[in-house]
């Protein structure tokens, strides 16, 4: 591909107009040989620095794999691959991660694309099965490299890379200093670009907040501390599964519009965690520190430490989930009595709460679920004109589509949802009869 028309599919398709300094800098430094490890902050528009030379790359029409991202969790490796899609025009792009149909990535698989983004242990699994030759790659990605080591992947990569006998260009990306690389990566004229100092940068755009609990269950100040806030997109970090699951039924209980997001739930109920928290159905999103990576969802104004990290690393991470790119955020973290602050951390000041104040937790929006998807050849347009035609709202009240292999959900408003569902309750769409329900 063209870079002009690269820059133009990101202009026109992502609405990024301008790039950032670290972009610049490294569509320039691309166009020289060798391998790269670029260090660089969460949030700071990495995967768009190495696509822009992955899609030079790519030739038309050259019927094998042409490149390839290894990423280490499923949510990295779907946000990458949206962002591949906007980008590659006339080129195909297959995602491939654990928790997704085998038999679909088989078939996506069988009509070659020019770029696989994966988890490790998918596409070895895909390569051993013998459903997709990565001989021909010359192109290859280890996207958040030091997170994949800490997985335990590092054999996985090592097998994978032995298929990748012709690889010409490699491209690593951590947001952390790594001291050593395995030796089967093979590393040519490696160049490193640390952007690390884009750290203070992002520090400058988040406020945080110390929040005293007096008791040990935090429960009662978390709900206080949401009550005092505006109502917008915030995300709360705890510790463990059961932790979480406890803070969500909680909140819930006490009408707050909140998901649950671990590494305990299936494939879909996470990816529909992420829809209803995206579209606006669900204003709170209760995790684990499976959230801390991966997950670039726009518009969280609010970064809620529940429990303490376990690290520097995973604090960093956290608040990675705002102020992402040139966006401002706050930061809060609740200390029981006698928890002791890490070194690590400083504040701006202590977030002073009102017991007696309490903002709407509720979400204005609610989400219906079809169960369809593109397996079935069911497309956004075909839902945007079903609810305009049937569901007695127009096209511009409808909100974000998010449509997957055999489902699709789709934004409404939560005042005309009830109505909407007695309007198109009994009607087929596409002369299909396709199970509608609602999600909220």
């Amino acid at each position: 591909m063209k870079e002009e028309e690269i820059l133009a599919n990101i202009s026109g398709r992502l609405g990024i107009k301008d790039l950032n300094a670290m972009q610049r800098k490294m569509l320039v430094s691309f166009d020289e040989r060798g391998d790269i490890v670029l260090l660089s902050p969460t949030g700071s528009g990495k995967t768009i620095v190495y696509l822009i030379p992955v899609l030079k790359e790519l030739r038309e029409s050259a019927g094998h794999v042409q490149a390839v991202v290894i990423a280490p969790s499923r949510e990295l490796v779907i946000q990458i691959g949206e962002i591949a899609r906007s980008l590659a025009t006339g080129h195909k792009v297959t995602c491939c991660y654990g928790g997704h149909n085998v038999a679909d990535e088989k078939q996506s698989l069988s009509v070659v694309p020019s770029i696989i983004v994966s988890t490790p242990g998918r596409l070895l699994d895909h390569i051993n099965r013998n459903h997709v030759d990565v001989g021909s790659v010359r192109m290859l990605v280890l996207d958040e490299f030091d997170k994949s080591l800490e997985l335990g992947f590092h054999d996985e990569m090592r097998r994978i890379l032995g298929h990748m006998p012709n690889v010409s260009r490699r491209v690593l990306t951590s947001a952390t200093m790594m001291d050593s690389f395995p030796d089967f990566l093979r590393l040519y004229r490696m160049r490193t670009f640390n952007f690390l100092d884009g750290n203070k940068q992002v520090s400058a755009r988040i406020k945080v907040w110390k929040v005293l609990s007096s008791d040990r269950d935090k429960l009662a100040t978390l709900l206080a501390l949401l009550g005092n806030l505006p109502n917008n997109k915030t995300i709360i970090f705890a510790n463990y599964r059961e932790s979480a699951e406890r803070i969500h039924k909680y909140l819930r209980d006490n009408g707050v519009a909140a998901g649950l997001y671990h590494g305990g739930l299936d494939q879909q109920e996470r990816e529909v965690a992420l829809t209803l928290f995206d579209n606006g159905t669900h204003i709170v999103l209760v995790t684990t520190d499976l959230g801390s990576r991966g997950l670039d969802i726009a518009g969280v104004t609010a970064i809620v430490h529940y429990h303490l990290p376990a690290s520097h690393e995973a604090y960093i991470h956290r608040n990675g989930r705002t102020a992402r790119v040139t966006a401002e955020g706050e930061v809060f973290v609740i200390l029981g009595p006698d928890e002791i602050v890490p070194e690590y951390m400083s504040f701006d000041g202590e977030y002073s709460l009102d017991f007696s104040r309490r903002v709407d937790l509720n979400s204005s929006g609610a989400s219906l679920y079809f169960q369809a998807g593109k397996k079935e050849k069911l497309s956004r347009g075909d839902i945007v004109g079903f609810l305009a035609n049937n569901g007695g709202i127009t096209a511009q009240e409808i909100g974000q589509i998010s449509l997957h292999d055999h489902y699709a959900i789709a934004a409404v408003p939560r005042s005309e949802v009830d109505a909407i569902m007695e309007r198109i309750g009994r009607l087929k769409i596409k002369n299909k009869r396709v199970r509608i329900s609602i999600i909220s």
